[in-house]
């Protein structure tokens, strides 16, 4: 891995958090990888704006392992896509494994970085998800004439009671999922390492139409560089690669997930 040996460079054998140098070096010293990752969508010096900001906000990403640390930057530098922004494309999450004892970094895919690389895929021409909450009109049917009827309620709506995606492709086809409110938190208890902190807390309606997205997804004939993309969601890498898709990721469960993930 040619880019593996910068990262080499910048964090050798990662010594003892007193004494090894600030992320904010590393991440200048890999200044070069960060240009070569990224796709024309975004600037390096932009790139590079974000991810010392995020840094500065989440005092806890400043000690997580450098490997980890540039193993999520450099992954969300491949998918274009902004770190820890309102905008809500990615998360780099920090997480205590007790097994590593240390804090580690995690990549996470956020909902509008989801629709951005649907979008990018070239083959979709419409990719929604919408929350249906209880005083909505909605009704849907699966079958040989699958159907999906939603009118938002126009005053007082109530309490989330479903999640619903759909897609339709440029040749034409199309498909949605739905799923209910308590589906989604109980997926989300069970699977995802962020559900007790980070964007499950803070921006929980905007992970359920990620979920749902997913799982829609599935059905829609999108290349394999998307699903590429896909598969990078929750991961934690220790190297760094010229390709982050090639990359093996560590999914060993973090035992704490760090309190500070805003």
């Amino acid at each position: 891995m040619a880019t593996g040996k910068a990262i080499q460079r910048a964090t050798g054998r990662a010594p003892a958090l007193e004494n090894r140098p600030a992320l904010q070096q590393y991440i200048k010293q890999m200044s070069g990888e960060i240009k070569k990752a990224l796709p024309s969508v975004m600037t390096p010096e932009r790139f590079t704006r974000i991810v010392l900001s995020a840094l500065s906000t989440n005092p806890k990403l400043g000690e997580t392992t450098p490997q980890s640390f540039l193993g999520a930057m450099m992954t969300a530098a491949q998918l274009g896509l902004e770190p820890n922004t309102p905008l809500g494309q990615a998360y780099l999450l920090p997480y205590w494994n007790s097994k590593a004892n240390a804090y580690e970094c995690q990549f996470q895919l956020g909902y509008k970085g989801l629709l951005d690389l649907a979008y990018r895929s070239g083959e979709i021409s419409v990719i929604q998800a919408h929350v249906v909450y209880s005083e909505d009109q909605f009704s849907y049917s699966f079958g040989l004439k699958p159907e999906l009827k939603h009118i938002p309620a126009s005053g007082e709506r109530g309490e989330p009671v479903y999640v619903y995606a759909i897609f339709h492709t440029k040749d034409g086809g199309y498909g949605f999922e739905v799923c209910s409110i308590d589906d989604i938190r109980a997926h989300a208890q069970r699977y995802s390492k962020s559900f007790q902190n980070g964007p499950w807390q803070t921006n929980f309606e905007e992970m359920a139409k990620k979920t749902v997205l997913k799982r829609v997804l599935k059905y829609a004939p999108l290349k394999s560089e998307f699903l590429r993309g896909l598969a990078q969601d929750e991961t934690i890498k220790q190297e760094i690669s010229d390709d982050m898709y090639m990359v093996e990721a560590a999914y060993a469960e973090p035992d704490v997930p760090s309190a500070e993930n805003d």
